[in-house]
Parts: C-alpha cells; sequence; structure tokens
C-alpha cells in the first residue's frame, strides 16, 4: 500500500524526508554501529543530538536566554500537575477553558490549588473562544492558563489576554511551531511532540528561568520538579532519546523551510483552501465560529451522523484516514499540520466535492 494522506490528530504525520533520514540511520547513526534507540543518554553522540535540537528550537521560536528548555516525558497531561506543583505561591489560578484538554487540566490543578474559570466556551459546545479583550484575572493568581488551539473542536486564540499581575502559562501542543510566537508573552509554554514536533514520548517545556523553584514542598516528587530537569540539561534520567532525535529532524526540516514564517504562510494557504470550501458547501459545514477557527484543526459535519460515516468511509478509498471527529464532538476533523501537505488539504477538497456531487 503507497503512503496516504493522514490525517489524524495525533501522533499525526511526519515530514516524509524526516522519516527517509531517519529509516537511513536506523542501523547506524553516522557511524556509531547502532542506532539512537540503542546508544547510551550519556554518550557524546546524543549529548550532541539533545544540543543542537534545543539550539534549533531556540533559533526557530526565538526562545530567549533567560528561558530554559526541558525536553521530558509523561506527555502534555503530566504538565497539568507539574504547572500547579511547581508555580503555587497563593494557591490559586485562573483558567480559560475553551475545550477538553483545558478543561482537564483545571480539573487537575485543583487538586492543588484553587481554581477560578476565568472564562469558559462550554455553553457552545466550545465552538468558540471567548473575545480576550473583557477578561478579569485575579491580581493574586499565581497564573493564568490556557490551551491556545483545542485540538478536538477546531479553535483557537487569535490573540493573548493581558493577564496583569499574573503570569502566563500556555499549552501549545496542537500548534507549537505552525507559526511565529512572541514567547516573551509567556512565563511557561509546554507542548507534546506528537502533533507538530515529532514523536510521541516527548514533551517539551519552555519556562522563565525565575519561575523555576528551590523552594516547593517536600511533597513534590523529585521527577516532578522543573528544578531537577533545569539543573540535570533534561539528563536526569534517561530521557525520551528517539523522540528527541526524531524532533530534531523535524525542526532542521522546518529550518530548511524558511523557519516559522514560511510554514505560517503554508499553514495558512492550507486552512484557506479547506474553510473556502466549506464556507460554499451544500453538504458540509464547519463547526468552529469563523473568529475562532484553527489553522491546524478543522471541523465539519454534514448534519447527519450516518452521512458523516458514509463520508469517512469515501474519504479512506480514496486514501485520506484520521478523518473521524473525536467522540465528544462527532463529525469529521482534519488536522493539517505542518507536515500535510498542500497536496494533501487539495485531495481532501477534491473528495469533498466528488461526496457532494454524488449526494445531489
Amino acid at each position: 500500500m503507497s503512503r496516504v494522506y493522514n490525517f489524524n490528530p495525533g501522533p499525526a504525520c511526519l515530514p516524509e524526508e524526516v522519516l527517509r533520514e531517519a529509516a537511513a540511520e536506523m542501523l547506524d547513526y553516522r557511524g556509531a554501529g547502532m542506532s539512537v534507540m540503542e546508544m547510551s543518554h550519556r554518550a557524546p553522540a546524543f549529548e550532541a543530538i539533545l544540543q543542537e535540537a534545543e539550539a534549533d528550537l531556540r533559533s526557530l521560536m526565538g526562545i530567549p536566554d533567560h528561558y530554559a528548555v526541558l525536553f521530558l516525558q509523561g506527555g502534555a497531561s503530566q504538565q497539568f500537575a507539574m504547572v500547579p506543583m511547581n508555580l503555587s505561591r497563593n494557591g490559586k489560578a485562573d483558567y480559560l477553558v475553551t475545550g477538553s484538554f483545558s478543561q482537564k487540566a483545571a480539573e487537575e490543578a485543583r487538586r492543588f490549588l484553587d481554581v477560578r474559570v476565568a472564562a469558559t466556551g462550554e455553553e457552545g459546545n466550545f465552538s468558540h473562544v471567548p473575545p480576550v479583550d473583557n477578561l478579569t484575572f485575579r491580581p493574586d493568581s499565581d497564573y493564568v492558563h490556557l490551551c491556545l488551539n483545542n485540538t478536538i473542536f477546531g479553535t483557537r486564540f487569535s490573540a493573548l489576554p493581558d493577564t496583569g499581575n499574573p503570569p502566563l502559562v500556555g499549552d501549545l501542543s496542537s500548534c507549537i511551531l505552525s507559526e511565529p510566537v512572541d514567547v516573551s508573552r509567556y512565563a511557561l509554554i509546554y507542548a507534546g511532540a506528537q502533533k507538530n514536533m515529532g514523536i510521541a514520548g516527548l514533551t517539551v517545556v519552555i519556562i522563565r528561568r525565575d519561575m523555576v523553584r528551590d523552594d516547593l514542598p517536600d511533597s513534590v516528587p523529585t521527577m516532578l520538579r522543573y528544578s531537577t530537569h533545569m539543573k540535570a540539561d533534561s539528563l536526569y534520567n534517561t530521557p525520551p532519546c528517539q523522540a528527541i532525535y526524531m524532533c530534531g529532524k523535524v525542526l532542521r526540516w522546518l529550518k530548511g523551510l524558511g523557519g516559522l514564517s514560511a510554514m505560517a504562510a503554508i499553514n495558512r494557504e492550507k486552512a484557506a483552501l479547506l474553510y473556502d470550501y466549506l464556507d460554499q458547501s451544500r453538504v458540509f459545514r464547519g463547526t468552529a465560529y469563523p473568529d475562532s477557527r484553527s489553522l491546524m484543526n478543522i471541523t465539519f459535519v454534514t448534519g447527519d451522523k450516518e452521512r458523516d460515516a458514509a463520508f469517512i468511509r469515501f474519504a479512506e478509498q480514496r486514501g485520506l484516514y484520521g478523518l473521524k471527529g473525536h467522540r465528544s464532538a462527532g463529525g469529521m476533523r482534519a488536522s493539517i499540520y505542518n507536515a500535510m501537505p498542500v497536496q494533501g488539504v487539495q485531495a481532501l477538497v477534491d473528495c469533498m466535492a466528488a461526496f457532494e456531487g454524488a449526494q445531489a
């Protein structure tokens, strides 16, 4: 079977160039006589991989020196606990609940501190994000948390709120590296790698160094302290070596394309192609409000569950996979992350037009 167009939300498609390079080095990484999966994480070859990955990430995102970059395990979901455990001083935080993952993050944080939901889109089934201009936050909150792009419901913040005194924490799992980001607006950014950065098993944390504390309560486990990993340069224990290696290759691929500004232009082109079709279709309609539309995860329905299922089968017969929407949202979802080529989105639009024509 030839390669398909993979619209899965994560683990997601990878650039073919990256896959071919990794395949060529599987048995022998640059003369080491072994793969990266087999070598010691203390070996000079792997330390070079780790250092290059951090340097490339800093270059691509413009990460200032006073921010630490940590390569961790546990997925973004582990950060739902690590953030409140590490950042709590006054024992309170404000959360913007705009989708399933920000909702889970808020619920987890309640185990550790007083959580106030400053805004939510739950009433409209998370089909839009609230305007940020009128949001208010408690001045003594330890931080404000948001999920910048909502994978399941296909929405995103197009602007960041002014949080005032509390620092901003952002879950960027499904949009990191898709466009330029002003890292200095955040005190902490975290992201699972399996959507836009590489493969599952790696979570990247970008944290302002003054937010890393040594005076945490003894109840905070060693492995769940940012200070542990910052002091050890992400090598306190065996890191997810293969995932870091793959992330490094994706970062070099992005640099070769021209960086995040170039990637953003491609992503806007892909999203416009699909949204323009949805806006004129007689069969399909997008579910996210136009002012909240994601560039990474595009959700749509026909209005009939049986017809939705028929379209998903129709698409799979044409080599388009991973279009079934999340069980909590239904319908369809096309995840068009960085590695999805424009040709893949065009193939989806052509498939939708063919399905629509057959319905006439």
